[in-house]
């Protein structure tokens, strides 16, 4: 929107840009766009000895690491002023390390300085989350192979009329896909999977116009509480209606899985069976996202505040026989699918404590009920004499939660019973099962 400003003194008109009502604010996010390439034989054998010069030049750097600290770990000011071989060092020594691209290998040494750090800062308390371990060797036979190049000039280009992009060493590759995008290329992850197949993932640097949701008692609000069956209930009692892809196809699994088995081990055959064992990790995995993500952008796109609750999926998955279901579903996925499509659309995503009791309390009075065990799947509130179900009972409490944060006024009571007793901590279903 413009505003035209006129000055008594003044010759010229002043054109003057400004947000209006609508929150309108100019975001720069990164979004990565993943494309199926199709190389032909020359540039397959190039993208395989580029994997391969990484793995060396990342095992070969840890392996001089490690060797140093054995020899200088008495002497801590000689270890600090130790000079390490360097990427350009090791293509002296050895030239058929120029035959790929260089940026590839300084990705390389970034990313075990990277690795470093990030096991140091977590043993010393910095890194919040799991513990990360000591830098590992990379293997030839693991089933993921990759490589990072940066884009320098016009070294990475695209064309999206003829579906080709361009790489450093590789020249254009045909890739298959039908978005496009208007942002700058910031990198490029060169991926092949266990199957065969070969992916760029373009790593994009775009603009994106944000209309910021100004939460009001008009706001759409919705709580969903995770459903180990249906993936989620919501505040209505309505599911995802989740399909279980690995257990619909853990027959074919396991069949694969016992005919890989009795393969010669480093036979064709037995490579053959590898990779149809690896379709259908494959498939369940294509399937899974999909699902998620079309779920989540309907979501956001309908909803303007969500309420979700925090949980150890890790524990969860370890305890009470839930692993295969825990791992099935891919609830935290589910939740950053969420997180990131809420800061582009301006929704809001709230969570939970993980000690917020969402199935035990009653949404009407505030209730908490400390005798629900996990199997009672519906209960009576002794209090108010409300009838929940637990699902249902835990999205409206959900969606209260959210509300209450923002400021959004909510019907009945928090945190007081309806006898006048006051609130104590009480520990969420989900949580009981592995604290």
């Amino acid at each position: 929107m413009f505003t035209i400003i006129s000055f008594t003194n003044c010759q010229n008109i002043i054109f003057l840009e400004f947000e209006h009502l609508t929150n309108i604010v100019m975001k720069t996010i990164h979004k990565t766009y993943k494309f199926r390439v199709y190389p032909n034989t020359t540039q397959e054998i190039l993208l395989n000895k580029t994997f391969g010069c990484n793995r060396f030049i990342y095992n070969r750097m840890l392996t001089e690491r490690k060797e140093t600290y054995e020899k200088l770990k008495d002497n801590k000011e000689a270890l600090r002023a130790y000079m390490y071989t360097t990427e350009k060092m090791y293509k002296q020594e050895f030239p058929w390390l120029s035959e790929v691209d260089s940026i590839s290998l300084q990705q390389s040494r970034i990313d075990l300085e990277t690795a470093y750090k990030n096991y140091f800062d977590s043993i010393t308390g910095k890194r919040k989350g799991r513990k990360i371990n000591y830098p590992k060797y990379k293997s030839k036979k693991e089933t993921r192979q990759t490589y990072r190049t940066l884009r320098v000039n016009t070294n990475i280009s695209i064309k999206f009329e003829n579906k080709k992009i361009k790489l450093p060493k590789l020249k254009w590759i045909k890739y298959s896909d039908d978005r496009i995008f208007n942002g700058d290329i910031r990198n490029v992850t060169v991926e092949k999977t266990s199957t065969g197949k070969y992916f760029a993932c373009i790593l994009v640097e775009e603009n994106i116009d944000t209309k910021i949701h100004q939460v009001s008692s008009q706001s759409k609000c919705i709580g969903l509480d995770m459903d180990m069956k249906k993936f989620y209930t919501d505040n209505k009692g309505v599911t995802a209606d989740y399909p279980r892809f690995y257990r619909k196809n853990e027959k074919k699994l396991a069949k694969e899985q016992r005919r890989l088995s009795r393969k010669v081990k480093c036979s064709n055959n037995r490579n053959k069976q590898r990779i149809r064992v690896a379709r259908v990790h494959e498939k369940i995995v294509n399937s899974r996202k999909d699902f998620q993500n079309k779920i989540s952008t309907t979501l956001v796109e309908n909803y303007d505040v969500i309420g979700v609750e925090t949980l150890n999926m890790q524990a969860m998955s370890q305890c009470l026989n839930l692993g295969k279901s825990v791992m099935d579903n891919a609830w935290g996925c589910f939740v950053n699918m969420l997180e990131y499509k809420c800061d582009w659309y301006g929704k809001h995503l709230v969570f939970a404590d993980k000690y917020y009791a969402s199935s035990k309390m009653c949404n009407v009075c505030g209730y908490k009920n400390v005798e629900l065990s996990l199997s009672e799947r519906e209960w009576d509130c002794p209090i108010c004499g409300t009838y929940h179900l637990r699902d249902k009972n835990a999205g409206i409490n959900l969606m209260n939660f959210a509300k209450e944060k923002l400021g959004i006024s909510t019907v009945g009571t928090t945190g007081i019973y309806a006898s006048g007793e006051e609130e104590t901590q009480v520990t969420s279903l989900k949580e009981e099962i592995f604290i």
